[in-house]
């Protein structure tokens, strides 16, 4: 085995064992003529986690090669149950959350693109994080939504007013609904409204 060198597979770290693969793309390989054919052998995402994930020093995002979900963040089964896998290496990286209620935030803003990098995950609360997708630009949001009245610059101004200012007077100020400003500070699931509750429309976002 090359032990100086990792497999050739994008996003598998593992060590070479033969012909360029780890011994699980090899063997997929040699089952099905693909290395990438033959979906994922019984216990492989736990040990990509512990064997590459908690070991990824890099700045550089690393991405997930195992299932995800329609909104791009890594799977994985832990006890039976179906668990997103950036929150799962944030719990092994940093600790248990503060509260149940904390996020795994992406500081790459990549988590639907599958990033499980221990360095880029942090948790923060659904505002915080909200905040910080707006920041990153992956929220279908504000100045990216075709028929917004609010800015980005105008949510982050109202985030950071949340406590110090009345709703009903923010509301006047940016010329929106209260029930907008309440939208927002709460981190509800909905697309931002463009004149009030009545155009209000439905947007799935990921939980993280």
């Amino acid at each position: 085995m090359d032990e100086s060198s990792s497999c050739s597979i994008s996003g598998c770290d593992k060590l070479q064992y033969r012909k360029g693969y780890c011994q699980a793309h090899y063997r997929r390989l040699l089952r099905h003529g693909d290395p990438l054919a033959g979906g994922t052998f019984e216990g492989d995402p736990l040990r990509f986690i512990n064997e590459v994930a908690m070991l990824h020093t890099s700045d550089e995002c690393l991405s997930w090669p195992f299932s995800k979900g329609r909104n791009g963040y890594g799977q994985i089964r832990i006890d039976g149950k179906t668990a997103t896998a950036s929150r799962y290496v944030c719990e092994l990286a940093h600790g248990a959350p503060p509260t149940p209620k904390h996020e795994a935030a992406h500081s790459c803003g990549k988590g639907h693109l599958g990033c499980i990098s221990p360095g880029h995950l942090d948790w923060k609360t659904k505002t915080e994080n909200q905040a910080d997708r707006l920041v990153h630009g992956t929220l279908m949001r504000g100045e990216r939504h075709g028929q917004a009245k609010l800015t980005e610059n105008d949510v982050r101004d109202i985030l950071a007013l949340k406590g110090n200012v009345t709703q009903s007077k923010m509301a006047k100020r940016f010329g929106v609904t209260r029930q907008t400003i309440s939208y927002i500070q709460c981190g509800k699931r909905r697309a931002w409204p463009t004149d009030g509750p009545s155009t209000l429309r439905s947007q799935s976002e990921p939980v993280e």
